[in-house]
């Protein structure tokens, strides 16, 4: 059976060679590196939930190629049923991990490119969708967490590609042999790449006549020769280092984003899926953003869930769970939260099949869910620390805590309601400013804005999708309007 477990996974990243560099230096390895750590844990943890009965009708599938009991996270969708396990699943996994587990934005990329690759093909004879499903099982047989990567740093972004001041702004070929393609470039905010085995590139932006050297989508390994990962800062990152895990609110799990250089990296044909079409761009750009925006249906109502329970506590812990304005406060939260995991149902209940085989999700409504995506969790966090109180980010650090010069005076004084330890309550306003000011926020609040594109990409495939001379004409009909106008 194709599935590792979580220690398997962490042995296979630890063979990795890769190029990370963080605060400065190079490091060997993200194993056992403690900001990076947390990071992988919330990956494991899309393992571990494989292997247990509870939950392996959601972790895993059955492979359209093999037959073969695979993760879901590499699995191509072969109905509805698939797009709503695959809601149902992150949501899961942001409630066990109250964090970005990093899987999805590769989950994603294999199913666009699938349909993508095949529709080439149909039109210029290419084998590109052959080549793609080698990968695609090999990844499946290996259980690999691969690494979609879309977005480039784009430089003056009022000026196509082809005409940057820096030609490799957007990623693209800069020399093509009989055997394969030299690349270079970057990818921007690339959730999970030192965690990754495999990175699968797409292009960023629709691309016309004149572009062909930057459409391009091929795989490559992440510790291929040329590949180097610069990993970004996180507010409150140092805090893993410390030997204060009760500081940092959520000591186990997190998540880790990278700028991925691609520095004259060969890409040997067999791992390439789009080759200077340009038409078809679009339609994978397209296609990956309207399955990620469809997975911020899932991941942030898991995460939102967490946020709604420590919440939830806080007010118990501070006696006020029985006001009026606190329950009012929590039942908008839990309506926010389950507003958006709805969208995510829907546009995965209003799902069609491609060309190809695999199943695409409704566009408008995926478009939706991840516009609501962009406000809802900003005001889930107003009002956990408005249930929390400034406690939240004015609390003494764990050392104080076990400073006996000071730790008496934090237990009489920061001990909450009903016998609410002062550690306890400690632990749980630092967890609610994890989630909303901390490591936590990169994933929950400031991916929520940018993830998946900016939000006003989501408004113009909303303008696109609206069927606004449709409507128009219900309106005429029924005014029983005599005009065309």
């Amino acid at each position: 059976m194709p599935l590792m477990t979580g220690d398997e996974y962490l042995c296979s990243i630890q063979r990795k060679k890769m190029q990370i560099y963080l605060f400065g230096e190079k490091i060997s390895n993200p194993v056992g590196n403690p900001i990076l750590a947390p990071s992988l844990n919330s990956v494991k943890m899309t393992y571990d939930l494989a292997w247990e009965d509870e939950y392996r009708p959601l972790l895993t599938a059955r492979s359209h190629l093999t037959g073969r009991l695979i993760n879901r996270f590499t699995h191509i969708h072969q109905s509805r049923e698939d797009l709503i396990a695959k809601v149902k699943m992150q949501r899961l996994l942001g409630q066990k991990t109250a964090s970005c587990f990093q899987r999805c934005v590769g989950m994603d990329a294999v199913n666009a490119v699938f349909s993508v690759t095949y529709e080439i093909d149909r039109k210029y004879k290419t084998a590109y969708h052959s080549r793609f499903l080698r990968f695609l099982q090999e990844c499946q047989e290996q259980d690999l967490v691969i690494d979609g990567a879309m977005t480039d740093p784009k430089g003056d972004r009022h000026l196509p590609a082809n005409r940057q001041t820096n030609p490799e702004a957007y990623l693209r070929v800069v020399e093509r042999r009989a055997d394969g393609i030299i690349v270079c470039g970057a990818k921007c905010h690339q959730t999970g790449a030192c965690n990754s085995h495999e990175i699968l590139v797409m292009p960023t932006v629709s691309l016309g006549a004149g572009c062909e050297d930057y459409a391009v989508s091929f795989s490559v390994p992440t510790d291929a020769p040329g590949v180097l990962m610069i990993i970004g800062r996180q507010s409150c990152d140092t805090r893993k280092k410390e030997d204060v895990p009760m500081d940092t609110g959520n000591p186990e799990f997190g998540g880790v984003e990278a700028l991925v250089i691609f520095d004259h990296v060969f890409i040997p044909n067999d791992h390439i899926y789009m080759n200077g079409e340009v038409e078809f761009s679009s339609a994978l750009v397209e296609r990956f953003a309207g399955y990620h925006r469809q997975s911020y249906g899932g991941c942030k109502t898991g995460v939102g869930d967490v946020l709604i329970g420590a919440a939830a506590l806080a007010a118990d812990q501070n006696g006020t769970e029985k006001a009026s304005h606190i329950k009012d406060k929590l039942i908008e939260m839990t309506h926010l939260n389950e507003t958006m995991y709805s969208c995510g149902i829907a546009c995965s209940c209003e799902g069609c099949q491609t060309a190809a085989g695999n199943y695409s999700v409704d566009l408008l409504l995926a478009n939706v869910c991840k516009q609501n995506v962009t406000r809802f969790p900003f005001e889930m966090a107003r009002l956990a620390q408005d249930i929390a109180g400034g406690l939240m980010v004015t609390a003494p650090s764990q050392k104080d805590l076990e400073n006996p010069d000071t730790a008496e005076y934090i237990q009489k004084y920061l001990a909450g309601a009903d016998c609410a330890s002062s550690q306890d309550r400690l632990k749980l306003l630092r967890l609610i400013e994890n989630l909303t000011l901390g490591t936590a926020a990169v994933g929950y609040l400031t991916e929520s804005l940018h993830g998946a594109g900016s939000p006003q990409a989501q408004r113009v495939v909303i303008g696109k999708q609206s069927g606004l001379e449709r409507k128009k004409e219900l309106a005429k009909q029924i005014a029983r309007l005599n005009t065309d106008s």
